[in-house]
């Protein structure tokens, strides 16, 4: 499913998703096809993106898009 076919299914509200395909460019990943889990109340968003792991996402879609910036882990090295 397409993000702005979840747009119109489910209006100014947060959703709980599942990406399906994404790509990156310029450190963002583009999500371009995913599955809607469930919808997912303002009061409980916070938690359910607390609790997502893998390829779970939950976002608003009052977002024209979805692209999330990626972060690169910063490793520390000792030397001795």
């Amino acid at each position: 499913m397409k993000w702005s076919e979840v747009r119109i299914m489910y209006p100014d509200q947060f959703v709980k998703l599942k990406v399906l395909s994404s790509h990156i460019k310029n450190y963002r990943e583009i999500i371009e096809d995913m599955a809607v889990i469930r919808p997912v109340p303002d009061e409980s968003a916070t938690k359910e993106l607390l609790k997502s792991k893998d390829e779970d996402l939950v976002y608003h879609t009052s977002h024209e898009n979805i692209v999330l910036e990626v972060r690169q882990d910063v490793g520390l090295r000792r030397f001795y």
